[in-house]
């Protein structure tokens, strides 16, 4: 018997964990009323929590800033290669150029 992995948006998990956080629920109230098992629903409640408290998490984002946030490092490092790329490819054709003249 093959169980298939249900997945969730980080917006459904941002609601279930925010109706532990703020709304009352407890983590098994929560868990039952949504299908969800109380182990996952304990890990977004975590992650939440830390994202309010500014820490940007290593897997997906479940609030719309820490999202923007991950976007925004990914799109800074990609510059930062893409800059490295060009620093040594400068440096090459300068050594050719000078190669040259002499």
């Amino acid at each position: 018997m093959t169980r298939k992995r249900r997945s969730f948006t980080p917006e459904f998990k941002q609601e279930a964990a925010s109706l532990v956080l703020d709304q009352g629920y407890t983590v098994s109230q929560a868990s039952t009323s949504l299908g969800v098992v109380e182990s996952a629903l304990r890990r977004w409640v975590k992650q939440l929590e830390a994202e309010r408290q500014g820490v940007t998490p290593k897997g997906k984002a479940l609030t719309p800033e820490q999202r923007r946030i991950q976007e925004l490092e990914a799109r800074c490092e990609r510059l930062e290669r893409e800059k490295n790329i060009l620093k040594k490819a400068t440096a090459l054709l300068m050594s050719d150029d000078w190669n040259r003249t002499r």
